[in-house]
């Protein structure tokens, strides 16, 4: 068996978890079988290739750039840890960076669904089920967020705060804020002072 060093395991012991085919070690590493040109995971039902003519990758990418193809039987692409495996999760991840990048601050929920290949009403149940909130009020406290670190941390007017925090008025911002905060903006940076 060769030792590719791209395996973070050592071989012997991919190699004794894919004879086994531990599930332990499913999604820790991939197996390439030399004479097939194929990868698998360590659980593919597949008779096993000989240790001889096997090579073992950290990701399906590396096992790819390798020059294997994905095991139609053990599906790769399903491992622990791949976007398939964490299902609904990967989307509202996918979501939530994209708020996090003020996404929803120039498009509205349709595009942002539609970016992410799914329906408003499906997002909404998604970010109801992981988050606890709908993703325009993520991307209001993302908002707010932005604005309560600008006024600590510089000495911007607040109207230039108000639209690079990603409000569209300086009203909506200072309404906001005052729901939230109780308070103004301007008084926070007297209040920042005080500290």
């Amino acid at each position: 068996m060769q030792d590719d060093t791209s395996c973070q395991l050592d071989p012997q012991t991919c190699d004794r978890a894919r004879l086994a085919r531990d599930p332990a070690f499913d999604g820790l590493f991939f197996t390439g079988v030399k004479t097939t040109r194929i990868y698998c995971r360590p659980v593919c039902p597949v008779r096993p290739a000989k240790s001889a003519n096997v090579s073992f990758y950290k990701s399906a990418a590396a096992a790819e750039q390798a020059g294997f193809r994905p095991c139609l039987r053990c599906r790769p692409e399903t491992a622990p840890g791949s976007p398939a495996w964490r299902g609904t999760a990967t989307t509202v991840g996918r979501a939530m960076r994209l708020i996090d990048y003020g996404f929803l601050d120039t498009s509205d929920l349709e595009e942002l669904a539609d970016q992410l290949g799914v329906g408003v009403r499906h997002l909404s149940r998604l970010f109801a089920r992981h988050i606890g909130a709908s993703p325009t009020q993520v991307a209001g406290t993302k908002r707010i967020q932005r604005a309560k670190k600008m006024i600590d941390e510089t000495s911007l007017p607040m109207a230039e705060i108000a639209y690079a925090s990603g409000f569209g008025s300086v009203r909506r911002f200072n309404d906001v804020f005052k729901a939230i905060y109780g308070r103004p903006p301007s008084s926070m940076k007297r209040y920042t002072k005080e500290q």
